[in-house]
């Protein structure tokens, strides 16, 4: 489980384009009449799921100090600090809990239920390996600290009533300057997914057939706000906040 999540963890970025693939499937083969995607109410509603899921990860990032557990590709794990605080005290992997929201909102786009369960059961599969090889190495370092705090939080379904401050105030900052590739990213697949579906309707690559006004608007905005603060992110300073560096 170590070794195979460890892995995954490595190959996580192309766990979407998987997805993608099998949803532009489904899309080709003309499986995805269980919901209506140019109905504003179920666009709506998965959108806010989607959302729903950055709500979780901006919350995470913006009140997490530096230091705490975390991990990058090149040198493995990294934790100086075990984070027990703020979201941290209701659910163990409150990030992939985001992750979980804003995927499940675009596969529910798809428009096929049996879809959304088999992403969900491969989602699961997926994350419980990354999950248990993060736990691993906190358990070597941390000891009975991470065994004292795991035994009374839950790993992925948070308990709202154990939820303790952070101590830290929410860095704005510091989440603009991590999460806009994933606001991007969300609108993005939305808007992929909906002009594949036009185009097979309508057999025609004008823009206003391809891309309804309400996605149009969606993907100009976020992009913008993409190109933004990526500039922002590269160019300056602006969104650098000391004491506040996150790895994860």
């Amino acid at each position: 489980m170590d070794r195979s999540g460890n892995w995954l963890f490595r190959w996580r970025s192309f766990l979407p384009l998987v997805l993608y693939v099998m949803a532009f499937t489904l899309i080709l083969l003309n499986m995805d009449k269980d919901a209506n995607h140019e109905n504003l109410n179920w666009i709506w509603t998965c959108v806010g799921v989607s959302l729903f899921g950055l709500i979780i990860r901006a919350f995470t990032i913006g009140f997490t100090p530096a230091g705490t557990s975390g991990r990058n590709t090149k040198e493995g794990q990294v934790a100086e600090a075990l984070n027990t605080k703020g979201i941290y005290s209701m659910c163990r992997h409150p990030l992939y809990l985001g992750n979980f929201f804003m995927w499940l909102g675009i596969i529910m786009y798809v428009g096929n239920h049996w879809f959304t369960v088999a992403c969900v059961l491969l989602f699961w599969l997926y994350y419980e390996r990354i999950m248990f090889a993060e736990e691993y190495f906190l358990r070597k370092k941390f000891g009975d600290k991470y065994l004292y705090w795991s035994d009374k939080v839950p790993a992925f379904f948070p308990k709202l009533t154990a939820y303790k401050s952070s101590g830290v105030g929410f860095s704005l900052r510091n989440v603009l300057k991590r999460e806009y590739n994933g606001f991007f990213a969300v609108f993005l697949s939305f808007a992929l997914l909906d002009a594949l579906k036009n185009y097979l309707f309508y057999k025609s690559f004008r823009l206003e057939d391809i891309l309804n006004p309400f996605w149009q608007w969606a993907l100009i905005i976020s992009f913008v706000v993409f190109l933004v603060l990526r500039t922002m992110k590269k160019q300056t300073s602006l969104l650098d906040v000391k004491g506040r560096e996150f790895v994860k």
